[in-house]
């Protein structure tokens, strides 16, 4: 069992036709789908035969509800804790070369407080998967204290994502070096630019240090894994759809090295359509 705890939004992508014309119309093609980090990394890691889990608070409301019905026809176990607040959501807007930018409103889901935690939920996870983003705010950041706490001492693996860099230069590039010392994380995912932000060297900080390259792949223990060229089209999900596709496989009992090759071809599946899910 694979758990992740942390975001499931609504996704609303924007892929323009051309450079933005302000104060003009812009043609667009808009798509309306799920996202949010832990579940887009739910989402793909059912795709590669893994029983898979979600912790996650959303707002009482149609799309909080829908978004988890989405999830459960994935296949996804879905553990949700309803709230006030309204479901978050996320902007992503795709340039024509691929490029994108995000404004995100969490909404509910870093409200999820470790009081609303069931220890049952946990007993039998081998790899519980944290995005960064569920570490920057309060109180969901004590609430991904205590599930790391209840995998780890059920035997369980640690997996993190360091999410952003604009994240993590609001929550302090030191002060989260100091707490993945303090979790020492089986595995540590990062981009070049996340890892530049942190300011300290990943290998002292995961047993497995994964670098994510892009376009260009990967970088594990040191060696390059070279990922398919594909026409990008959307990028959104594909860093977890490679985290997923790596967890996985390495539970299966491949190297790093092989997770890694696996990985780089299930991103290079994700970039090449609209949406950060599987289509």
């Amino acid at each position: 069992m694979i758990l992740s705890l942390g975001d499931l939004l609504v996704d609303i992508t924007i892929v323009t036709a051309g450079r933005l014309r302000p104060d003009d119309d812009n043609p667009a093609s808009i798509t309306v789908g799920g996202g949010g980090q832990a579940a887009n990394f739910c989402a793909w890691a059912v795709t590669q035969g893994e029983k898979v889990r979600l912790v996650a608070k959303l707002g009482d409301d149609e799309s909080g509800h829908g978004l988890v019905a989405e999830m459960e026809a994935l296949g996804v176990e879905v553990f949700a804790i309803w709230g006030p607040e309204p479901t978050g959501a996320i902007a992503v807007l795709v340039a024509p070369n691929g490029e994108r930018t995000m404004a995100t409103q969490r909404g509910a889901s870093v409200g999820l407080r470790p009081d609303e935690l069931r220890k049952e939920w946990f007993s039998d996870v081998q790899l519980i998967h944290v995005p960064a983003y569920s570490l920057f705010r309060e109180p969901l950041a004590s609430s991904a204290h205590a599930a790391i706490a209840m995998v780890r001492r059920g035997g369980g693996l640690l997996s993190i994502d360091l999410s952003s860099v604009a994240g993590l230069k609001e929550y302090g590039p030191a002060r989260m070096a100091a707490d993945l010392a303090r979790f020492k994380p089986e595995f540590l995912f990062a981009t070049v630019a996340e890892s530049q932000a942190l300011g300290v060297p990943l290998e002292g900080l995961a047993v497995v240090p994964v670098v994510k390259l892009g376009a260009a792949g990967s970088r594990v223990a040191g060696r390059d894994v070279r990922a398919p060229a594909v026409r990008v089209v959307d990028p959104t999900g594909a860093g977890d759809a490679f985290a997923a596709a790596f967890c996985a496989a390495y539970l299966r009992g491949a190297s790093p090295i092989e997770a890694a090759e696996r990985a780089v071809l299930v991103a290079a599946d994700a970039v090449s359509h609209v949406g950060a899910r599987p289509a």
